[in-house]
Formats: C-alpha cells, structure tokens, sequence
C-alpha cells in the first residue's frame, strides 16, 4: 500500500484537503512517480477512514460544495511509522519487458540482438542525460533530487545490463535456427 502510506506521511505534516493533497504528493515526489488520479486519490482516503488511521470533518463554503479536510489519527501516525521503518521487499519478481525483448530478440539471431542492443542502448543515454538536466533543475528540493539520482543509477544499471546482453546471449542467439533469423533480406522476402 505505498500509495496509502504516502498519503499518511503527508498528513503527517499537517491536515489537508483531497486536491490539496493531490499537489502536495506530486510536488513531494516529483516527475519520477507521475501524477496522482484524483479519483484514486479520495478512494484510499476513504479506505484511511474506513481503517481508522484518518478523520474527515467538513469544512463549510460559502460559495461551493464543503470540503473535506482529512487529518492523521494516532494509529494513523503508528501505521505510518510501522510501514516507514520496515525494510521494502521486491514481491513482484523482476518482471521487465527488456528481458522478453532480449529473450525475442537473441531467439531471432545475432543481428536482431545487436540492433535491439543499440536501439536500447540510445534510449538508456538519452534517458540519462534528460534525468540528468533534470537533476539540475531540483537542486533544492532532497526528496525529488534523491529520486532523480535513483532514476539515474537504474538506468545506469540498466544500461549496463543492456551493454553485456551480446556476450551473455550469444549462444542463445547463435542456436537461433536459420529459418528465424531475421535480416533485412528475410523481411523483404516476408513482404
């Protein structure tokens, strides 16, 4: 539940409201995780309140609807704290559509990894240098900064993974069987 658990770490620093809340997360985070479904939004906040761990009072308008201003409660704070100092633990696997390209590609020969090495080896520097520019530009804020150099190091890796799939695939890829490979002569053949 990170998106719940966000959510309390931001009331955690003060009461707030469902839009407010919204801002408030996308600017904490940044542009690494994205932006925030306000429907979404006000569905983990009622699931908060069903548990316990937030209240809702209504704050009245004179103009519009009434709002409602969600507060952190003492479990709330104690959930949070739990939840903040347990380590994190993969439960997904490493499921990454990467592999499959590799996987694909090196099942189609040598020239097929190769031209999927290079085309995802230009995507990981441009990455790099877009996340790079873009580190630069929030200096000031440590949370955002902190997952910017996160994305960096990923990519990094990624890129490194990506540089060593030739040699590491090379059997996989030189067992393709002939009638697989795919050259720009087979592709004209097929069409």
């Amino acid at each position: 539940m990170p998106l719940h658990h966000a959510v309390l770490a931001l009331l955690s620093e003060n009461p707030d409201h469902g839009y407010e809340l919204k801002t408030r997360f996308e600017q904490a985070v940044g542009p690494q995780w994205g932006g925030l479904n306000i429907g979404h939004l006000y569905q983990i906040l009622e699931r908060l309140v069903r548990d316990g761990y937030i209240t809702r009072s209504q704050v009245p308008q004179s103009d519009r609807p009434d709002k409602h201003r969600y507060s952190l409660t003492a479990s709330g704070r104690a959930e949070l704290h739990d939840w903040a100092t347990s380590a994190w633990v993969r439960t997904g696997g490493y499921r990454d559509e990467l592999f499959l390209k590799l996987y694909g590609a090196a099942s189609l020969g040598p020239e097929t990894l190769a031209a999927l090495v290079e085309a995802q080896r230009g995507t990981y520097l441009s990455e790099i240098g877009g996340l790079t520019r873009l580190r630069r530009t929030h200096t000031d804020d440590p949370l955002v900064s902190l997952l910017i150099d996160a994305a960096i190091a990923h990519t990094k890796a990624d890129l490194e993974l990506v540089d060593s799939a030739p040699a590491r695939l090379a059997s996989l890829a030189q067992a393709a069987p002939a009638e697989t490979a795919f050259t720009p002569e087979t592709a004209a053949d097929a069409g």
